[in-house]
């Protein structure tokens, strides 16, 4: 998939990146527990579970462990998209949306007793008039607050499209009043020109699977933009002192942090974590050569608060 749709380069093959584990797992949310770390991702829903799982005790190598949420009726639909998990208040919360296909998403809420689950839902949709929710991400930050970032449909704007906001999650159940984060600000962003979408068309732009790093006051947001479905996907990056903002962007094309490369295609949806040296990782899922799947790989990770900066250290790459 080259960048003007017309499929794999082939020169660029031999240069693919391998992945961190040999199975697809879009969306990757990699969670330190105890005992290792645990990656949780968007797959199809096996025997009755969603959100397919792999664990590691080094980051090198992943066992997978099946689905870990016990998936809803048919009602609630069959698509389970981005789950992120937390540990709070002596329990594991999963935070994740279900729609039917790529429609009706909202954010929904699953707890669990250990990281491995079962996850089960606690029939609390934590975006009701939302018009489209996904990618919910739990950040606790540096003075003891929780906030869940999240996306969003927003048609009353310039780039009407999936932008991306906040809510401070009072209880692991209960969100406070949404504030707005990011909108769209490039035409990179775009997903579909002429997109129908909630009774009417639009150029759909998105901005899509937000995640923040807390860091000496400085909250770092990576986040991903245009369409998952091809090469242009991309990750980038903000940054602010509040999740109520205002939010700094690097002119572009200095937001970008990881675009599609001899490496990776369409590189996005990132997480973070500590390594086992308390080294910054970044998680993030990028495009097999033959167009197949998503697969997840890792990266060291720097954050630099006196640019501010996050970069991705490519001296150190596998």
């Amino acid at each position: 998939m080259r960048a003007d749709g017309a499929g794999p380069d082939p020169q660029q093959a031999a240069s693919r990146a391998t992945p961190a584990w040999e199975a697809p797992l879009a969306d990757p949310a990699v969670v330190r527990v105890p005992g290792g770390w645990i990656a949780y991702g968007t797959g199809p829903v096996r025997d009755g579970r969603a959100a397919p799982a792999a664990v590691s005790a080094d980051l090198v190598t992943w066992v997978g462990i099946g689905g870990v949420l016990e998936a809803l009726g048919p009602e609630a639909g069959d698509s389970y998209w981005a789950p992120e998990v937390c540990a709070r208040d002596g329990a594991w919360w999963m935070y994740y949306s279900v729609g039917h296909g790529d429609r009706g998403h909202r954010l929904r809420v699953a707890r669990a007793d250990g990281p491995t689950g079962p996850f089960r839902d606690l029939g609390v949709v934590l975006t009701p008039d939302e018009l489209f929710a996904i990618d919910a991400s739990p950040c606790r930050l540096e003075d003891g607050s929780w906030w869940l970032f999240f996306a969003r449909d927003v048609l009353d704007h310039d780039r009407p499209g999936t932008h991306l906001a906040a809510a401070p999650l009072l209880t692991p159940t209960e969100l406070g009043e949404t504030v707005p984060v990011l909108a769209p600000y490039d035409d990179s962003q775009i997903f579909a020109r002429e997109r129908p979408m909630h009774g009417g068309t639009h150029t759909w732009h998105t901005l899509e699977g937000p995640h923040v790093v807390a860091r000496d006051g400085i909250l770092f947001l990576t986040f991903s933009a245009g369409s998952w479905q091809g090469a242009g996907y991309r990750t980038a990056w903000a940054w602010a002192a509040s999740p109520r903002g205002p939010w700094t962007v690097p002119p572009p094309p200095d937001d970008v942090l990881l675009r599609s490369d001899g490496e990776f295609i369409g590189p996005g949806h990132s997480s973070c974590t500590r390594g086992p040296d308390g080294q910054d990782v970044i998680a993030f899922h990028a495009w097999d050569e033959a167009a197949s799947g998503r697969y997840m790989h890792l990266r060291p990770l720097e954050v630099d608060a006196a640019g501010p900066a996050l970069r991705v250290r490519r001296d150190q790459r596998e």
